[in-house]
């Protein structure tokens, strides 16, 4: 049986299979029914692991092995198969969420924070930065800084950021804004993005204007900024720098509070 690598590679990424497991389920799937020893000689799989392959992709729902001898094994429509390994995954992540949640229940959870605690006080301030690579990692960390804020919120994004950002951090600054977190954000406005303009005005004072940059300044202490124009760059390979530098941050925002000034209100009709 020949099988291109690249499909093998593909059914080991979405069946989170091995590569012996995905050798033999092909070639039964080739066969529709067939022997342990036939399916190694087929798939090129060594006769002593068919078995436990075997055993294994019936027990994830691939394959029915038949009564009577020889020990045959059917294959399960490749549909069905689909949707088991959907609701497998869906209930092994519920279980893993479970975990996580009873985790806050815990001692460990105060163990790990007592760690990070004592070791945050022992790091140089100038060590407390970080390389961000990619926009989902981007995202997920400027989320987390902005959750933690006390004070304030100073955003400056893109046209096309203004609007990532509201659908994905937009229950976050709800939160904020009643806790009485000041929050800014300037952007440009296009004909795209006047929705979200009207939408973050229920959360925030947002500001237009022609510049293009992406930073966010939280209490003035803490500062991501990308380095890179997300209209040039694809999102793999988006980059940003989060900094804890009261510093650098302070004489940021003193920059944009000159220009906040002079951005207009958006006029939305």
């Amino acid at each position: 049986m020949i099988v291109k690598e690249e499909f093998l590679s593909q059914l080991r990424r979405y069946f989170a299979l091995n590569l012996y497991e995905v050798k033999i389920w092909a070639a039964l799937l080739s066969r529709g029914v067939s022997t342990a020893g036939e399916l190694s000689d087929i798939a090129n799989v060594p006769r002593s692991r068919s078995y436990d392959v075997l055993e294994s992709l019936e027990k994830k729902g691939f394959v029915i092995m038949k009564l009577g001898k020889p020990i045959k094994y059917i294959t399960v429509p490749p549909e069905e198969v689909v949707e088991r390994v959907k609701k497998n995954m869906h209930s092994e992540a519920q279980e893993k969420i479970k975990r996580l949640e009873d985790l806050k229940n815990t001692d460990i959870l105060g163990e790990l924070n007592l760690l990070h605690t004592q070791g945050i006080e022992l790091i140089e301030p100038s060590d407390v930065s970080g390389s961000l690579r990619g926009r989902h990692n981007l995202y997920n960390h400027l989320e987390h800084t902005i959750r933690n804020a006390n004070t304030s919120i100073t955003l400056m994004t893109t046209s096309q950021g203004l609007i990532r950002k509201a659908e994905g951090m937009m229950p976050v600054l709800e939160k904020l804004k009643k806790r009485g977190v000041k929050i800014r954000i300037a952007a440009p406005l296009t004909k795209e993005n006047k929705n979200t303009f009207k939408e973050l005005g229920k959360v925030a004072e947002v500001r237009q204007t022609d510049s293009k940059a992406r930073f966010c300044i939280v209490d003035g202490k803490e500062l991501v900024f990308m380095v890179m124009n997300d209209e040039e760059v694809h999102p793999t390979y988006d980059i940003g720098i989060w900094a804890n530098t009261p510093f650098f941050a302070n004489a940021l925002e003193g920059l944009f509070d000159t220009a906040w000034k002079g951005m207009k209100n958006p006029v939305i009709k």
